[in-house]
């Protein structure tokens, strides 16, 4: 019989059984389901509520089962519905009534949130250390190519000539805002609920502050019924993934079409790519199509738990205990994405020559020669239309920009003259970009130091998050 069959007469079936267990899932909380029951165990004690003997007993117990768990020799027994139940009455069954009052005062309610939060606390902490690592490697494939022009693009069309540098250091920012995400969603988590029990509080003298200190948390919820039902800290910690899953699948895409015959823009290492079972010749980049495919993966989660929530009310529902799955699943998946993503981009080999020549294609000097005519007091619109008819006639020759000849120019224009060829040097077009953020050297230069002081930033909040961990589990 379960720990909770006092006034049931008879089991619950196999079938329901099974379908209500969610130990398959949870037994993955086991080391914050402890640490939770450990503190509280503690606190009954300095409270009052158990003999000091008991919490004593209860917390040896508890350590010598985590012991069992992390080295394999623990059985679970298939009756357990969670690993609350699972470790509860493993616990009773090694020291008897002092394992039966580690209950008072709990409630599964507010225990298996406590364990989500704990839980979600280290694995965003994991998330950070991801995240930094490949703005790392982001940042110094930036600088060890840091002039190497290439097409930048809209509508997938040539536009204009941009520093490689440059569109490295665009992807560096998003998920730098991707770390701000997931800090917000740490702050969202690092509040704790234990000791709300069910819904309403307990009779028991329970020191909810003690707890929280004790588990490392930095406030405590102040409302019961909020604090058992809340998943918002959930909702954050997969919105954070979402977005950054996105982030991730833009920059596949973009290091799928680099990698082809077309583009030959970049080659990837062949620890990062895989073969044809058909077709020897082929190098394929499945890993970058692999993080693409799995974003529909992190952001189905993040959906599911959208619905699972709408229209609860107030407070535990058994709904809920569907939140844990995909916000495990998410992840354990872009932290792995986040690792796959850094050992590509620092071991891919970029290939200058070749994006160089398809600079030369498109006329991507085009805004630069309008650019030239308003400088000399020509409408923006009518230098645009000027510009225009040039394109034309090179589509017409089948030429480019560059091998116009100054007549050509100046029958669209007089206001064009000689210096015009210099208009037209995709170096000094690059470079002349020099509006804060542009894809200027200069100006690149100085983003390249900004994005590298954030990231030392992250790098320091990352560790003082590891620190305070460290205490904690002293």
């Amino acid at each position: 019989m379960a720990l909770w069959s006092g006034r049931f007469s008879e089991n619950v079936d196999e079938l329901t059984q099974r379908f209500g267990a969610s130990l398959p899932v949870d037994k993955q909380l086991y080391a914050q389901d402890i640490a939770g029951s450990c503190a509280h165990a503690a606190m009954l004690a300095n409270q009052g509520i158990i003999p000091q003997a008991d919490a004593q007993a209860i917390q040896t117990a508890l350590k010598a089962i985590e012991s069992e768990i992390e080295a394999g020799t623990f059985a679970f027994d298939i009756n357990d519905e969670d690993i609350h139940m699972a470790i509860e009455s493993e616990l009773i069954k090694r020291i008897g009534q002092a394992g039966a009052r580690l209950h008072t005062g709990r409630s599964r309610n507010d225990q298996v949130v406590t364990d989500m939060r704990l839980f979600t606390k280290e694995r965003i902490v994991d998330l950070m250390k991801a995240n930094t690592a490949l703005r790392e490697a982001l940042l110094t494939c930036a600088h060890e190519h840091f002039d190497t022009i290439m097409p930048g693009y809209t509508h997938l069309q040539h536009a204009q000539p941009v520093l490689f540098s440059h569109h490295m250091l665009a992807y560096v920012w998003m998920f730098t805002r991707d770390f701000t995400r997931l800090k917000h969603a740490y702050c969202a988590a690092d509040a704790s609920p234990l000791g709300a029990a069910a819904l309403a509080g307990t009779t028991y003298p329970l020191d909810r502050t003690q707890t929280a200190a004790a588990l490392g948390f930095n406030q405590v919820i102040p409302n019961s019924l909020d604090a058992v039902s809340d998943r918002d800290f959930l909702l954050d910690l997969l919105y954070a993934c979402s977005v950054s899953s996105i982030h991730l699948s833009r920059l596949c895409e973009e290091i799928i079409l680099w990698s082809s015959t077309e583009f030959g823009f970049i080659t990837l290492s062949d620890k990062f790519s895989t073969g044809s079972s058909i077709m020897p010749q082929k190098k394929n980049p499945d890993f970058a199509e692999l993080i693409r495919g799995k974003t529909g993966r992190v952001v189905g989660d993040l959906v599911a738990l959208f619905m699972t929530l709408k229209s609860l009310p107030l407070a535990y529902n058994k709904d809920l205990q569907e939140d844990k799955e995909g916000a495990i699943d998410a992840a354990y998946t872009l932290e792995e994405c986040y690792l796959c993503m850094q050992g590509m981009i620092s071991t891919m080999s970029v290939h200058a020559q070749a994006m160089h020549d398809q600079v030369s294609k498109g006329y991507l000097a085009a805004t630069d020669v309008a650019d030239y005519l308003v400088k000399r007091n020509l409408a923006f619109r009518q230098a645009h239309e000027v510009v225009g008819h040039l394109v034309k006639l090179c589509e017409t020759r089948g030429c480019t920009l560059d091998e116009l000849t100054l007549e050509d120019f100046q029958r669209e224009s007089p206001l064009f003259e000689a210096d015009i060829v210099e208009s037209l040097d995709l170096a000094a077009i690059t470079r002349a970009r020099v509006t804060y953020g542009g894809t200027g050297h200069d100006a690149v230069r100085i983003q390249e130091d900004e994005a590298r002081s954030v990231l030392h930033k992250d790098y320091e909040f990352v560790a003082s998050l590891a620190t305070q961990a460290q205490h904690n589990k002293k």
